[in-house]
């Protein structure tokens, strides 16, 4: 395999130093949570440093699939669970498990950079469904559609989708999902926001309506623990469960069972830990979104309907040296946000999260953005 670094990677926060940005409007997470505010005291003094179960703890298995189950307690067992260390190492196992040289891809854009970066490592020829600002980044399904060959193995969406915070219709899923049975290939959905999901009810997992769907999820991004990297596989088809807990082993045995007690002890306290987190965010989100409504002559968005972040344009006639804008930004503002080429894209486009701040932060980020935007005007 050939790898490369990921701009995602290479220029984020935790690379350039945290202590150098003081709003950091970059994340697509919320605020980070310390060990004592996760666990009581003590709480891990009797744990056995032993090798933890392949799989996963089974009693976090167990939460996971309840939680990702039908209302009425249907869907999943815990068997259809695999816990990963994060949700890029899940995505990584998917990819090497299912993709190679000969096999097709079919991957939406923009995207979280490892579900397009691991398939070219591997060499698999990939079909990109690029989505467009002007139809609000919606899923060409019939896109989709004329891109299948015989050799296509997976096609991978995100949803919520990351990063325009869009969340696809249950129709736009179905159809994907009976595309991909009528072509017999797998449907990956990313669904690392999905506790994200501060407007609309929580959804069971998409792998909960057929065997060849594959979900992702993750700690990560809800919870503010993005440092104990604790992800999981959820899906139906026990073969392929066993090809991906074959990739894990092989890769890492096992999680570590200090990730795995923190995990378990979070998602026991979930209907504690994600209201207020889920008040933040919508507060967070009345401060941008009314911020976008005054500087549309500069830059616009489509709202995102989940996640906390939103994939904002520059608006062509303003007349931005994007050069100059990103520069100035964090080198006199020290504000940073995600720059469009992290994601594929022109750097006339921008990912903003709104999550991660304070509101005040917030607030100050974004004024920022609008007096780099000004002074940066050809």
């Amino acid at each position: 395999m050939r790898y490369e670094r990921m701009p995602i990677e290479a220029e984020s926060p935790e690379e350039l130093g945290y202590d150098t940005i003081r709003y950091n409007l970059a994340e697509s997470s919320v605020r980070d949570r310390t060990l004592g505010e996760v666990l009581p005291d003590g709480a891990l003094n009797e744990l056995v440093l032993a090798y933890a179960h392949h799989r996963g703890k089974p009693e976090l298995c167990a939460l996971i699939a309840t939680d990702g189950s039908q209302p009425d307690g249907s869907g999943l067992t815990d068997r259809d669970v695999l816990v990963c260390t994060g949700a890029a190492t899940a995505l990584f196992i998917i990819a090497t498990s299912l993709l190679s040289s000969g096999d097709h891809l079919i991957v939406i854009r923009p995207n979280y950079s490892t579900n397009l970066e691991t398939p070219r490592a591997i060499g698999c020829p990939t079909t990109i469904i690029d989505l467009s600002f002007e139809t609000g980044f919606q899923i060409d399904v019939e896109a989709i559609r004329q891109a299948i060959r015989p050799e296509t193995r997976l096609i991978s969406i995100t949803n919520p989708h990351n990063p325009t915070g869009q969340l696809y219709a249950p129709e736009t899923i179905d159809a994907l999902i009976a595309l991909a049975r009528e072509h017999n290939c797998y449907l990956l959905v990313d669904e690392t926001y999905r506790d994200l999901n501060f407007q609309t009810p929580l959804q069971p997992y998409e792998a909960t309506k057929a065997p060849h769907v594959i979900s992702v999820c993750s700690l990560s991004k809800a919870f503010g623990v993005p440092g104990i990297r604790i992800g999981w596989i959820v899906c139906r088809d026990q073969a392929l469960m066993t090809r991906f807990l074959a990739a894990k082993e092989q890769i890492v045995i096992c999680n570590s069972i200090l990730d795995e007690a923190i995990a378990e002890n979070l998602l026991r306290r979930k209907a504690e830990l994600l209201p207020p987190v889920h008040a933040h965010i919508r507060q967070n989100y009345a401060v941008i979104n009314a911020w976008f409504t005054e500087n549309a002559g500069l830059i616009t968005w489509h709202p995102p309907q989940a996640g906390v972040v939103g994939f904002a344009r520059i608006n062509p006639e303003a007349g931005i040296n994007t050069d100059q804008f990103y520069h100035t930004l964090y080198h006199q503002y020290q504000t940073m946000v995600g720059a469009g080429h992290w994601f594929e894209r022109s750097d006339n486009y921008m990912r903003i999260g709104f999550g991660y701040p304070t509101t005040e932060e917030l607030r100050q980020g974004l004024e920022n953005i609008k007096a780099c935007l000004l002074a940066c005007r050809t």
